[in-house]
């Protein structure tokens, strides 16, 4: 039975026990008090000494059988309310011993009462629960696998210069991809530090204006992006949002950074910032599918064609952005454009 038709029937069985127990009460005691008391109320020569006792009780009684029944009463009510919360006690039990060892357990309760929502409730957040943990392992599962590339080309590489004499042109050349692939690793934990610290939210909030923010970052991107034969085009509104500079500036320097990254010679970047989106970076480059959009906000996720490129990309620019867009209480989203390449829109509060 559902707590709620448990105490239905409690109250029911209280108001029917107030209704009848005073009038049950006074029959008892006429039953087994009174007849003794019209007894004693009778002239006969001695009674009146014997019944003195048992008219102090007269007045006790009633006091004890009220007292007996207020007891009564509170073990009745404490009763009723551990039978009603019996079902609640009972649906503790499985949840006290989920775990990360069964992430998959789901109480699946049928029915539409309090109860069955509870269980669903508790279902949808194991299941957000176990998405959480499934994210974590694959992230550690990429982040393994993208350190692990580079650290055993840097192994061959150390292999081959201590297998053989070098020349001093093989020597440059070796010395010239070790650099490169320690850099290549530097910016991978750059961008792992950058997603954790993104990831623990804002330390402080303050207004920060986001069109001088854009307008640094495009500056110190110009030479870049002129080197790549990229146009850059820029519409910087006054607008201002609460937040660390320091990660807005991370948050358009990333988006900026991949628009010129993915972009193609001769392209065009634009970069805007408004009220309503906030930010707007859209570049021309390669044909995006529109369902592979929203797995590049995933870490260490690019597009297939993308995996053998030299860019140096480790594949956490929009995963970074995401992370600082959510610190802000933002949404950020990407759409692909007509032929090819990406706009990638973020929504920030306005501050009041």
């Amino acid at each position: 039975m559902i707590p709620r038709r448990r105490i239905v029937l409690v109250c029911v069985l209280a108001l029917l026990a107030g209704f009848y127990l005073p009038a049950l009460t006074r029959w008892l005691l006429g039953l087994l008090w009174l007849p003794a008391m019209e007894v004693c109320g009778l002239p006969m020569p001695g009674l009146e000494v014997a019944c003195e006792p048992a008219r102090r009780l007269d007045v006790a009684i009633p006091r004890m059988a009220e007292f007996v029944l207020l007891l009564a009463a509170l073990a009745g009510l404490w009763g009723a309310a551990v039978w009603c919360l019996r079902p609640v006690r009972d649906l503790a039990q499985p949840i006290a011993h989920v775990g990360p060892q069964n992430l998959g357990y789901r109480i699946r309760r049928h029915g539409r009462d309090e109860l069955a929502q509870l269980s669903g409730a508790i279902d949808q957040m194991m299941e957000r629960i176990a998405a959480g943990y499934d994210g974590q392992r694959r992230f550690a599962a990429n982040a393994s696998h993208e350190l692990r590339t580079p650290l055993a080309v840097q192994r061959t590489l150390i292999e081959v210069g201590m297998a053989q004499a070098l020349t001093g042109e093989q020597l440059e050349l070796l010395t010239a991809q070790l650099l490169q692939t320690n850099e290549r690793n530097e910016r991978l934990i750059e961008g792992l530090l950058a997603l954790s610290e993104s990831d623990q939210g804002l330390r402080s909030s303050t207004p920060q204006p986001l069109d001088e923010i854009a307008r640094g970052v495009l500056a110190a991107y110009q030479d870049r992006a002129t080197a790549a034969g990229v146009t850059v085009e820029s519409q910087l509104d006054r607008r201002i949002v609460m937040g660390e500079r320091v990660l807005l500036e991370r948050l358009v320097t990333n988006l900026v950074e991949n628009a010129i990254k993915y972009n193609r010679p001769g392209g065009r970047l634009a970069v805007t910032v408004g009220r309503s989106p906030a930010l707007t970076v859209a570049n021309s480059g390669q044909i995006v599918p529109a369902e592979a959009v929203a797995g590049l906000f995933e870490p260490f996720r690019r597009l297939a064609r993308d995996r053998t490129n030299q860019s140096g990309g480790a594949g956490l620019g929009l995963a970074i952005a995401r992370s600082i867009t959510q610190a802000h209480d933002g949404i950020i989203a990407a759409r692909p454009l007509d032929g090819g390449g990406l706009r990638v829109d973020v929504q920030l509060p306005v501050p009041h």
